[in-house]
């Protein structure tokens, strides 16, 4: 499955532009923000927004930012009570088949 800039890029090739150029290239390195809060505001909204298709990349991206498979399960949770539990559970669902399951020991 291509991930969803890569599919869009065919259609929309200035919006993909966009999202290299000025997002990852200048807002993720603003320093106002540490990139392991930036990844935890942004796979929030991902979830909030119920946009799942987008989370897998912004999964892995906030592993790379610090955040744990547990820290991304509280995340999800907590969102429930704000989000609702249907985007939450979508959420979950999509977390575990990008990051594996959550091992509880």
């Amino acid at each position: 499955m291509k991930r969803p800039r890569e599919a869009a890029r065919a259609f929309t090739p200035d919006l993909t532009q966009y999202v290299e150029d000025p997002l990852y290239s200048k807002v993720w390195e603003n320093s106002g923000l540490s990139k392991r809060d930036r990844s935890i505001a942004t796979v929030a909204a991902l979830v909030a927004l119920h946009a799942v298709d987008e989370l897998p990349a912004h999964l892995h991206r906030g592993v790379e930012n610090g955040i744990t498979k547990r820290e991304f399960s509280a995340l999800i949770t907590h969102l429930a009570f704000y989000a609702g539990f249907p985007a939450a559970i979508s959420a979950s669902a999509r977390a575990a088949d990008t990051l594996g399951p959550l091992n509880r020991g």
